[in-house]
């Protein structure tokens, strides 16, 4: 991840502002100014980590936002190196400590919290989809089920977690879906369409829930195959008859199962010889990790 990237910066800038962090009344009313303090990221549940690398990115950019000095917001961040994005991490153990200003801790402490508790929270519980398909050829895919503005860090989480991404935004790919079906005039047209004008090295990919739908986008050149809301059972057989239309080709025709999956059943799934395996859980079901931070002074 570029933590420095315009997005990202823009995001972190906008969560700052949004709490009003350089602005805590409460902090600047109580601590002294001069106060110098060390702050201790702790893991208190088994996780796997991810947004560690946001936080000097977060107090670089809170010291563009507060109006003390510089010499007030001179920071370190320093963590085992053992330690880092993508990596479990046990009840107890110190992700990350921070030394700085005391009352830029205060000011910065939930919204750091809020971004390492969230993306932790979702590369954990990929992680617990991606073990759970261990030794099987399929991949664990996230989806666009993601919070607004946040896509950028929770696709990133997934990685973390050991996942794979699939398409970022609309522009990124093509995935013909039943509504395009219904309003463009039918699965031969659409798809037509779709291979005419696509961009240059962009896959065609069409959703089918049918063994007919199937049917009808083998026929018209699909080029990947989202099976859709299909039992473990549905989507062997799709599988098998994918394979059969490419058996002796040069052509690979890529298989995705979506819809229904949990961690209870995906192993069902993975067991078919699909390719894939999309789980919009991923980001917009992951609970938030359980990481605390504790301040405290140092001597001065």
């Amino acid at each position: 991840m570029d933590w420095k990237s315009h997005r990202i910066d823009t995001l972190l800038e906008q969560a700052l502002i949004e709490d009003q962090a350089a602005r805590d009344a409460t902090t600047n009313l109580t601590i002294d100014p001069d106060l110098r303090a060390a702050a201790s990221v702790v893991a208190r549940q088994e996780l796997v980590v991810a947004g560690l690398g946001a936080i000097p990115r977060f107090l670089e950019i809170f010291a563009r936002l507060d109006p003390r000095p510089p010499a007030q917001t001179r920071f370190e961040v320093i963590s085992h190196p053992e330690v880092f994005d993508g990596v479990r991490a046990h009840p107890g153990q110190v992700l990350a400590v921070i030394r700085h200003n005391a009352r830029v801790l205060l000011s910065c402490e939930r919204i750091i919290l809020n971004l390492l508790q969230h993306l932790s929270g979702i590369a954990t519980l990929t992680r617990r989809y991606v073990d759970a398909i261990e030794g099987t050829h399929a991949r664990v895919l996230d989806t666009r089920k993601t919070v607004p503005g946040l896509r950028a860090l929770e696709k990133y989480a997934v990685l973390c977690g050991g996942g794979t991404n699939h398409r970022i935004d609309l522009a990124s790919g093509i995935l013909i879906k039943n509504n395009h079906i219904a309003l463009g005039g039918g699965l031969p047209k659409v798809l037509a369409k779709a291979l005419e004008k696509r961009r240059k090295g962009q896959r065609v990919e069409v959703e089918v829930r049918t063994p007919q739908e199937l049917e009808e986008a083998l026929e018209f050149g699909a080029e990947a195959i989202l099976l859709d809301n299909m039992t473990p059972e549905a989507v062997k057989r799709s599988v098998e008859r994918i394979k059969k239309e490419t058996e002796g080709q040069e052509r690979w025709i890529p298989t995705e199962a979506s819809g229904g999956v949990v961690l209870e059943n995906i192993r069902a799934y993975a067991e078919t010889g699909v390719d894939f395996i999309s789980v919009g859980a991923l980001t917009h079901s992951a609970k938030a990790a359980d990481i605390s931070m504790g301040i405290a002074a140092e001597a001065a």
